[in-house]
């Protein structure tokens, strides 16, 4: 049995990145544009579908910032953001000059609650600051309410930046997500469902916003033959070898995604017969997640132990788990940020617990897992 750490969500290869890699290498395609940031991003608009156009970026959070630019987000707007997410959703908001307006999640999906959504944005207008756009969150993988906040955006006319950075595989009603937004991000982390090492995606049906966000993200620079800049740009690109990565990866997204959702599988069994530890699973048949991280929530008075004791159990054995995402409204740099909603988010975040998930964990690994939990549980 290994006894090495095994950690919440690792890089995992498929074996034919360094192919592509090395190509770059062979060609001296070693910068920020090149075959394989093309071949990337027709990579993901073939898997996307629903004639979507993808600008391949240095992040997620690139890729964010960057929609905001797009939509006219500037100083002295405000953005309604998810509150329950990391901190890169709602930190693009700053950048602009802009304020953050956060909002609870609702219990089924662990996003952005469809009535707390409205709420926020009728005040926001009696007050006289109509938001300039909706950040909306497909939390550890599992799609948001799109109907609801769709109608909600198009009853407003507000905008949706759709935050798909830990569900590429996911989808509702067949629909594969981060095709939902008017713009739409991903992510492509070390951990996440699949990696280029850093890297993320702008994603619109209108192909000027990815024109666009290409132009911006390679420093604005004008046509001309000599470097002339009309608008302040960025270096957002991402790199023709992290693209190479990106390229082997979509060959086994697939792959890791069914392996995601095994180890979904493999902790449903595990807490099946103990009352009180609830897994994180879709509401109905119109979500699939792709379960990029298995999720459990932690009834202590029925159950008699608490998340954070499953967590330092964990770590004892070398085995890595994380509380869920501490809601952005109880940041301290988000103190003075207005807030709508109840305590859905704060109480998800005081019972809530990520399991290791990665599509990589060996048979021996998920032993010692369950040879951690099996006991701690029933003691």
């Amino acid at each position: 049995m290994s006894e090495t750490k095994i950690y919440l969500s690792s890089p995992h290869m498929g074996g034919n990145e360094q192919s592509f890699v090395n190509e770059a290498f062979d060609t001296n395609w070693i910068a920020p544009l090149g075959p394989n940031v093309a071949g990337f991003e027709k990579d993901l608009e073939s898997y996307l579908g629903n004639g979507n156009h993808v600008a391949a970026l240095s992040s997620g959070t690139a890729a964010l910032h960057l929609a905001l630019i797009l939509l006219g987000v500037g100083k002295g707007d405000e953005v309604i953001c998810q509150s329950m997410t990391f901190s890169a959703s709602a930190n693009p908001i700053v950048y602009q000059g802009a304020t953050p307006v956060f909002v609870d999640s609702e219990p089924e999906t662990w996003n952005i609650c469809p009535n707390h959504l409205e709420e926020a944005i009728k005040d926001r207008i009696a007050k006289g600051k109509k938001p300039k756009a909706i950040i909306a969150v497909h939390l550890y993988g599992m799609p948001y309410k799109v109907e609801e906040i769709r109608k909600i955006s198009e009853k407003y006319e507000i905008p949706i930046v759709e935050d798909s950075a830990e569900a590429l595989g996911s989808s509702y009603k067949g629909q594969k997500c981060g095709t939902f937004g008017d713009i739409s991000i991903l992510s492509f982390n070390g951990n996440k469902i699949i990696t280029t090492s850093g890297g993320g995606a702008l994603v619109s049906r209108n192909l000027k916003h990815k024109e666009k966000a290409i132009f911006l993200a390679t420093q604005a620079r004008d046509a001309a033959p000599h470097y002339q800049h009309s608008e302040i740009g960025y270096n957002y690109r991402l790199s023709n070898i992290s693209a190479g990565i990106g390229r082997g990866q979509m060959q086994v997204l697939d792959k890791h995604v069914a392996l995601r959702r095994k180890m979904h599988e493999f902790y449903r069994d595990i807490f099946k017969k103990k009352n009180g530890v609830t897994v994180f699973a879709e509401p109905n048949s119109d979500y699939f997640s792709n379960h990029w991280l298995s999720c459990i929530l932690v009834d202590t008075a029925i159950c008699g132990f608490t998340s954070e004791e499953i967590r330092l159990a964990m770590a004892e054995n070398n085995i890595e788990c994380r509380p869920l995402w501490k809601p952005m409204h109880l940041q301290p740099v988000f103190t003075n940020a207005p807030y709508y909603g109840g305590k859905v988010a704060e109480k998800l975040f005081n019972i809530g617990l990520c399991l290791p998930s990665g599509s990589n964990l060996i048979s021996e690994e998920k032993v010692k897992i369950n040879d951690v939990l099996i006991p701690f549980i029933d003691k």
